[in-house]
């Protein structure tokens, strides 16, 4: 049986203008259709996963002691 991926999606759907990124997942649009097709397998929701987290890299604010 297949184990449901769950999208990255935290509801803050604002693109990015210069990047194309959203600024709540950083997935592209293409990204966000290609995650909502049927067909998409968990592999590349995976792979995908992985793609994304990489972009957040430095977008957190950095805490200061």
């Amino acid at each position: 049986m297949n184990e449901k991926v769950v999208s990255p999606c935290i509801s803050i759907c604002k693109t990015d203008p210069v990047t194309g990124f959203c600024y709540g997942c950083a997935r592209t649009n293409e990204e966000k259709k290609i995650w909502k097709n049927e067909k998409t397998t968990n592999d590349w929701k995976n792979k995908n996963l992985k793609v994304i987290f990489g972009r957040m890299k430095g977008w957190q604010l950095e805490k200061e002691d």
